[in-house]
């Protein structure tokens, strides 16, 4: 199984999730005017020149903007309620520390000695702008050079903990979303018990496999997205490494699994190359391969809880129309079967 949800598809007896208590259910983004970005900007000495461009991002809001002097900035608005301040800067912190390591982050500007500014009740970061494209994970080169630099991370990593982001583990990404989504009656009645069920048995599962291993700090979300590949030349390029918003505490292995697609052989084959180039720079640990259907299995029960609780922000409902319907929950259910299977498999080897 290699998508994480079901292709959109039209809605149908949809069951429109939202949690009263939650903070994004005031939608403070609708205040998020360009006037309020540019405004907020001008506070910290940045002044646009007017053009403003939305980049995509469903959990914060984020632009592109152009600056009078021609260069540009990318300014990320941070979702009111979600992360703590001490929790945004452990992350900038981090970012930072990879910087400074000579690791192709795209890490917040320190400006006025702060990486974390406020206006008008939003927390905002600006960072450099840097262009890209997806990397071509199909091409070993590109694999290995990726592994390298993601066993870099890993290095800087493991120097320190985090003391206040979370961990990605059963409790956060599964038991928590479980007991959410079934506490706040999100599911549709014909669904419910047949999700439950099947989370139950996905849970249990991942119990039994997911053994504690010494945690890193890591970038914690690295989907293709997320790694830009600029042209080599004589000046560098290669990837680099964007939006560390989802950084947390966990196995190394999390942030290789998403960088593989297509069947078992094919996977087989991309996670050798990217581990031919990680441990040119770092040991990895191979029980942890027994982990990536697991981790695999709490990113869809916790994708699920994502949705419900984003699902009062007005950008949810219009990009993701299907959520909540029968045919949506049905198709989760098939899901969890499948990674039930593929959890009792023999783990991918290299």
């Amino acid at each position: 199984m290699q998508t994480m949800h079901p292709p959109p598809h039209p809605a149908t007896e949809t069951h429109n999730p939202s949690d009263g208590s939650d903070a994004e259910a005031a939608h403070p983004y609708a205040r998020l005017t360009p006037d309020l970005v540019l405004d907020a900007l001008a506070g910290i000495g940045l002044y646009g020149d007017g053009r403003l461009m939305a980049l995509g991002s469903y959990e914060n809001r984020v632009y592109q903007v152009t600056l009078e002097d021609g260069s540009r900035v990318v300014a990320k608005f941070y979702r009111p309620g979600r992360w703590s301040d001490a929790q945004i800067l452990e992350e900038h912190d981090f970012s930072l520390e990879l910087a400074g390591a000579e690791v192709p982050v795209v890490a917040p500007l320190v400006i006025d000695n702060r990486t974390l500014h406020r206006h008008e009740g939003f927390g905002f970061a600006v960072s450099p702008w840097r262009g890209g494209r997806t990397p071509e994970l199909d091409d070993f080169e590109v694999l290995e050079w990726t592994g390298r630099f993601l066993a870099r991370i890993h290095t800087v990593g493991a120097l320190k903990p985090f003391t206040v982001r979370p961990a990605l583990d059963l409790q956060t990404f599964g038991t928590d979303s479980r007991d959410w989504l079934m506490q706040h009656d999100i599911l549709p009645l014909d669904q419910a018990s047949a999700w439950h069920k099947a989370c139950d048995e996905a849970l249990n599962i991942i119990g039994n496999q997911l053994h504690p291993t010494q945690p890193l700090r890591l970038h914690g979300d690295c989907h293709p997205g997320n790694v830009l590949w600029t042209p080599v030349d004589e000046t560098g390029g290669g990837p680099h490494f964007v939006d560390l918003d989802d950084a947390r505490s966990g196995p190394a292995v999390q942030d290789l699994w998403m960088l593989l697609s297509g069947e078992r052989p094919q996977r087989s084959m991309q996670l050798s190359t990217l581990l031919d180039g990680y441990e040119q720079f770092r040991d990895f640990d191979r029980r942890e391969l027994a982990f990536i259907e697991p981790l695999r299995t709490l990113r869809l029960i916790h994708y699920s809880a994502w949705l419900a609780r984003r699902y009062a922000d007005p950008i949810f409902p219009i990009n993701f129309p299907w959520f909540g319907s029968s045919d949506y929950w049905r198709g989760q259910i098939d899901m969890l079967h499948e990674q039930i299977e593929a959890m009792q498999e023999p783990p991918l080897m290299v």
